[in-house]
C-alpha cells in the first residue's frame, strides 16, 4: 500500500497537477477568444510559436523557460505581423491569412526540429507535439505525510511550477482589467470612443495566449493546446451568458476534464483488462471535447436537446389551444 501512495504521489500527482494547471490557464484565456470570435487564433499561435520554442531551445541549449518564451513571444509578434501583411497586400479573410501563416510557420518548426535531431540535439518532436506528461517525475515525496514538509514543495518539478506561475499571473490579470477585457470583446468600438485601447488589449492577449502555449506545450503538446484553449470556454458559453460564471465554470470543466481524462488514460485501460495505459494528453483533449458535446446537446437553454423539447413543448400548447 505504501508503495502505491508512493508511486502515485512521484508519478501521478505531478503529471496530474501539470495537467489541470495547464488545461485551466487555456480554458480561461479561451473564455476571451471564444468571445472575439478569435478562436482560431489561438490555433495560429500554438502553431506559429513552434519555431521560436525550437530556436529558443537551441540557443539556449535547454529547456529553460525564458529563452524558449523569448523565442516564442518573437515568433508570435512575426506571426502576427505577417497575418495582417498577407490580410491587407492579398485583400482575403483574417481566416485565411491566419491558416496560411501559421501552416507555413508550424511547417518550419517541424523541419527546425528534424535539424536539430539530426545534430544529436536532444529536442523530441513528439514531446513537442504531443507532450509528456508521463515523464513528468516528483521523488521528492515518499508519503501523504511528507507534502507537509517545505523541502518538498521545493523540488516541484519545473513545468509544474511554470504551469503555476503561468496560471496564476493570467487570473491576477484578468481579474485587474475584467471590466477593460470585457467591453473591448463584446464592443471595442465603444471601447475605444470610451478611451480604452481595444488594440493594446488585443496584442495584450494574444502575448499572454502565447505565454500559456509556450508553458503549456511541453506538458501537453503544441497541437492538443487548442483544444485546451477552445472547448472549456466554448462549453461553459453554451451553460450561461453571464462571463463571470462562464469563465468559473470554464475552470470547473477544464478541470474536470483534466483529471477525468489522466485518470482514465493511465488506469481506465487496466480496468478492462488491458496492458498498457494511453496518452494522457490525448484523453485529456477527448475528454474537452465530450464535455463539449454534452454541452451542445444537453445546455438547459442553448442545448439541441433542450430547444427541441421547448418546440415539442410549444407545438403541444398551440395544438391544445387550437383545440
Amino acid at each position: 500500500m505504501d508503495l502505491n501512495v508512493q508511486t502515485f504521489l512521484q508519478i501521478d500527482l505531478p503529471a496530474m497537477l501539470a495537467a489541470l494547471f495547464a488545461t485551466m490557464a487555456c480554458g480561461l484565456l479561451g473564455n476571451f477568444l471564444v468571445l472575439r470570435r478569435q478562436s482560431l487564433m489561438g490555433d495560429a499561435i500554438s502553431h506559429a510559436v513552434l519555431p521560436g520554442i525550437v530556436l529558443g531551445f537551441l540557443v539556449a541549449g535547454s529547456r529553460a523557460t525564458w529563452p524558449m518564451f523569448a523565442g516564442a513571444t518573437l515568433a508570435g509578434v512575426l506571426a502576427a505581423a505577417l497575418i495582417e501583411l498577407v490580410r491587407r497586400l492579398g485583400r482575403v479573410e483574417s481566416t485565411a491569412a491566419m491558416g496560411v501563416v501559421f501552416s507555413i510557420f508550424f511547417a518550419g518548426g517541424i523541419v527546425m526540429m528534424e535539424q536539430a535531431a539530426a545534430h544529436s540535439i536532444d529536442l523530441d518532436p513528439e514531446c513537442v507535439l504531443y507532450g509528456q506528461l508521463e515523464d513528468i517525475l516528483w521523488l521528492a515525496p515518499t508519503s501523504f505525510a511528507s507534502l507537509l514538509e517545505p523541502a518538498v514543495w521545493a523540488d516541484l518539478p519545473r513545468e509544474v511550477r511554470t504551469l503555476a506561475i503561468v496560471l496564476l499571473i493570467s487570473g491576477v490579470a484578468i481579474a485587474l482589467f475584467y471590466k477593460e477585457l470585457k467591453i473591448t470583446s463584446f464592443d471595442p468600438d465603444l471601447a475605444t470612443t470610451l478611451g480604452i485601447p481595444a488594440g493594446i488589449f488585443n496584442i495584450a492577449l494574444m502575448l499572454m495566449v502565447a505565454a500559456v502555449a509556450v508553458a503549456a506545450f511541453e506538458a501537453v503538446g503544441s497541437i492538443l493546446v487548442i483544444a485546451m484553449f477552445i472547448c472549456p470556454a466554448a462549453a461553459a458559453r453554451m451553460l450561461t451568458d453571464r462571463l463571470a460564471v462562464q469563465i468559473w465554470l470554464s475552470l470547473v470543466l477544464a478541470a474536470l476534464a483534466s483529471i477525468c481524462g489522466y485518470v482514465l488514460a493511465a488506469f481506465g485501460p487496466f480496468w478492462i483488462g488491458g496492458e498498457h495505459s494511453l496518452g494522457a494528453s490525448g484523453m485529456i483533449a477527448v475528454m474537452t471535447g465530450a464535455l463539449l458535446g454534452f454541452a451542445v446537446l444537453f445546455a438547459p437553454r442553448y442545448g439541441i436537446l433542450s430547444q427541441a423539447l421547448r418546440r415539442r413543448m410549444g407545438g403541444r400548447t398551440g395544438l391544445a389551444r387550437e383545440t
